[in-house]
């Protein structure tokens, strides 16, 4: 009670800058509907220091994975923390085949999701202070610019309505973190090229070629010069036994961006395991000429190309 009253306090008197709704009032709403809410986001009451899973499992049930709360206490929950880490979050949701994107700190972009169907979770600190936080995950299910409330599933609360501006108070020193779990064909409504690429690789790493593949083809059909996006293009289809759509892949890397060493080299070594020796030893020698980071590999694959013909 005196957490909340002192924070209230705060908020009406002006101690606690909030640009964010502040910038969200001046502009009407930016373009975004005047209302969303998803309703069919399932609610799992958050016990005692298990934000974390059961605000995954709300976020992953909502993408169409079937998963209790119970079941993701050993992916994401740290004993020695009482807590869920931020990448645990994320790594939770790739390693059930979903892209997890993280969102720019931006509560435009936060309501740009959720007006696009998509749950997010948010980090919020619900201490009294900065200094001893208290952190807390929480589901946004929901928002109306007209009364400048957000909607979350928290704690054991379903639905709790909350003003934009005490929303941002509890929000900002975790660093505005929030993310969405998604179909990996899909991508997020406020997507920027770069974490698009950077959620596309992270789910590649776990080892899901063909969730990656997806959304890498997602991400090039956005941005189609991403180098990110056809390198890891080239690589998924690679794994998936699918050489001609890799090779077509790492020559679209070359033609995009001709200084890309890495992307004439495993061009190189796609074409000579389809049996093209010239067009290989071509690609190779360009990509030691090029140098740069990725040279001693280019050097292995042009001397390993080199002896084969002996």
């Amino acid at each position: 009670m005196f957490a909340g009253f002192f924070i209230v306090l705060c908020l009406l008197g002006g101690c606690v800058s909030l640009p964010q709704t502040e910038a969200l009032a001046r502009a009407g709403g930016g373009g975004l509907p005047q209302r969303a809410e998803l309703v069919a986001v399932p609610f799992f009451a958050q016990e005692d220091y298990q934000c974390g899973p059961a605000a995954l499992a709300m976020a992953l049930n909502a993408a169409g994975v079937a998963v209790a709360p119970g079941s993701l206490t050993d992916e994401v929950y740290v004993p020695a923390r009482k807590g869920s880490l931020q990448v645990e979050m994320l790594a939770g949701a790739r390693r059930h085949g979903l892209l997890a994107y993280e969102l720019a700190p931006e509560l435009k972009d936060v309501l740009a999701e959720v007006a696009a169907g998509n749950a997010v979770i948010v980090l919020q600190n619900l201490g009294l202070f900065a200094s001893r936080p208290y952190w807390h995950y929480a589901v946004i299910i929901g928002y109306d610019l007209q009364t400048k409330e957000i909607f979350l599933h928290s704690g054991a609360t379903a639905r709790r309505a909350m003003k934009f501006g005490l929303f941002e108070f509890l929000w900002l020193d975790g660093g505005r973190w929030s993310m969405v779990a998604l179909a990996p064909g899909r991508l997020p409504a406020s997507a920027h090229e770069e974490r698009m690429a950077t959620a596309a690789a992270a789910l590649e790493r776990t080892g899901h070629a063909a969730e990656a593949h997806l959304a890498y083809t997602a991400l090039l059909q956005r941005w189609p010069d991403s180098l990110v996006g056809w390198m890891g293009l080239g690589n998924t289809a690679y794994a998936l036994g699918q050489s001609a759509e890799a090779e077509a892949a790492f020559r679209k890397a070359t033609t995009a961006h001709p200084l890309a060493a890495a992307a004439f080299n495993n061009l190189a070594q796609v074409l000579a395991e389809q049996g093209k020796p010239e067009a290989a030893l071509e690609a190779a020698r360009h990509a030691v000429n090029l140098g740069g980071a990725s040279l001693p590999a280019a050097q292995a694959t042009l001397e390993q190309l080199l002896g084969q013909r002996h």
